[in-house]
């Protein structure tokens, strides 16, 4: 099988996944999009995704994402990774959006980065669509800001004139049961879409927990290995 056949499988299988527990969760067809996180794999892997239909993908690294999305430009690069703030104006340059704002620092930097990336001609005019990556355990060595934290962070991205407010993004702790993290994030998420006044988005549910993901409200799952295989060999 070759390798553009075998990510036609593995695609059409997850986006049919995507439907059943879209339909047992009684949500809508299309009410989740599907994000391929290519981390570790080759260009030409996405490459092979874009022309199967998927216009973004996933990466966690900067330095890696970077080099993809200057060998594929018309593919959009989402960063999902934790980001240094001295690594902001480097994000800033290529990523369509970030998954993974956790501090009002965090925000002013990706902001200033923006506007210079757009005044150098290295991204096109417009805000730079940011979840606030939210801590479930309070653990924020890993990445995410506390439940408590929330409301300033969201204040702060909104105020910024780069930015947009996209909504929460997730990943459960791996002592904890997912639908538990995943109901605890949704109620954060509800109080800060009313704090707004629109709905936000939900980023959350990977390859092994995209069912709780989805039937909790995720818009948005982010799926590597069920996709892409296992992690190439260095």
């Amino acid at each position: 099988m070759s390798r553009l056949d075998e990510l036609s499988s593995r695609l059409a299988a997850v986006r049919a996944d995507i439907a059943q527990y879209e339909a047992a969760a009684g949500r809508p067809p299309g009410s989740v999009t599907l994000l391929p996180v290519t981390k570790f794999h080759p260009a030409s892997d996405i490459e092979l995704l874009a022309s199967l239909g998927v216009t973004a993908v996933a990466e966690n690294r900067e330095q890696e994402a970077r080099a993809k999305a200057a060998e594929l430009p018309d593919v959009d690069f989402h960063m999902i990774g934790q980001i240094q703030t001295k690594k902001a104006n480097a994000v800033a340059r290529w990523a369509s959006c970030v998954h993974s704002v956790d501090s009002i620092r965090l925000a002013t930097a990706l902001s200033h980065g923006v506007d210079l990336a757009i005044d150098r001609g290295q991204r096109p005019a417009g805000t730079l669509p940011c979840y606030i990556q939210l801590s479930i355990d309070g653990d924020t060595s890993r990445g995410g800001a506390v439940h408590t934290d929330v409301p300033a962070l969201a204040d702060a991205i909104s105020n910024e004139p780069n930015l947009d407010l996209a909504g929460i993004m997730c990943v459960p702790p791996r002592d904890m049961d997912p639908t538990a993290a995943f109901t605890e994030a949704a109620e954060v998420l509800a109080h800060l879409s009313s704090q707004v006044g629109r709905p936000l988005g939900f980023s959350a549910g990977m390859s092994g927990d995209m069912a709780a993901a989805i039937k909790c409200g995720s818009t948005v799952v982010r799926v590597g290995t069920a996709i892409l295989g296992s992690r190439p060999l260095a």
